[in-house]
């Protein structure tokens, strides 16, 4: 007996895409760049700054860099306009979103065929939206993505895990949690809230920082990849 389905969320950080290894290599290659423009350091000492800042700060942050010069001390940039080295690792973050934000080809050749099923299928992200907004559209996926159906927590008011977000989704596509799926990587993020409302739960364990946590509840299923995904919706909601 297959299932009823009418619309399918995804997550989009460590779900569409790997978060965790774009954001590794686009803050080396931030590093890198400001030493190009004149920061004067061991990398890997800036790097360990990097990570501290954003540890302690958030990486929502808006000073990363100057705080990072901060600790390396005057000397660190003296004889540089430090602005310039500032906006050297800016620039060298940004380049690396032109060149590796992209999703997995499985994700891209799954989303293009689920586009043409007779389902909403939409986005339920947690962050500042402007980020989040930017990162979906540098994807690719926007023409896969049933407009109305893009939600960032920032907007919405409620942010994961609170079960107040994903009603409030549902409400106001006019949705029953039984006839939706949500996809996610965090287990007491994405799943949880989800199961305990009565979605239809799937959790990517691909990789990620989230790929070893458990929750407290189980998701109905558990995939390394969107293949995976395309086939269960295949067969166990007829799509």
């Amino acid at each position: 007996m297959t299932k009823p389905l009418d619309a399918i969320f995804f997550d989009i950080d460590d779900t569409l895409f790997s978060t965790t290894v774009f954001a590794d290599k686009a803050r080396r290659n931030a590093i890198d760049a400001m030493i190009r423009a004149g920061l004067n350091t061991k990398r890997a000492d800036a790097i360990r700054e990097l990570e501290d800042v954003i540890q302690e700060f958030s990486s929502n942050y808006g000073g990363h860099f100057d705080k990072v010069l901060d600790r390396l001390g005057v000397d660190s940039h003296q004889g540089n306009n430090r602005a310039v080295i500032v906006a050297a690792g800016v620039v060298g973050y940004h380049g690396t979103k032109e060149s590796d934000l992209k999703v997995y080809d499985d994700v891209y050749s799954t989303l293009q065929w689920l586009s043409s099923k007779p389902l909403t299928r939409g986005i339920i992200s947690a962050g500042f939206t402007i980020k989040q907004a930017e990162k979906l559209v540098r994807l690719g996926v926007l023409e896969f993505v049933t407009a109305s159906a893009v939600f960032f927590t920032d907007q919405v008011g409620f942010s994961k895990p609170n079960p107040k977000l994903y009603r409030r989704v549902l409400e106001t596509l006019d949705l029953q949690p039984e006839r939706c799926v949500y996809v996610g990587d965090n287990p007491t993020h994405d799943i949880d809230p989800c199961n305990n409302d009565g979605w239809t739960t799937v959790r990517i364990r691909r990789s990620g920082r989230y790929a070893k946590k458990e929750g407290q509840t189980t998701p109905d299923y558990e995939i390394r990849d969107f293949l995976e995904l395309r086939r269960i919706l295949e067969t166990d909601f007829n799509l």
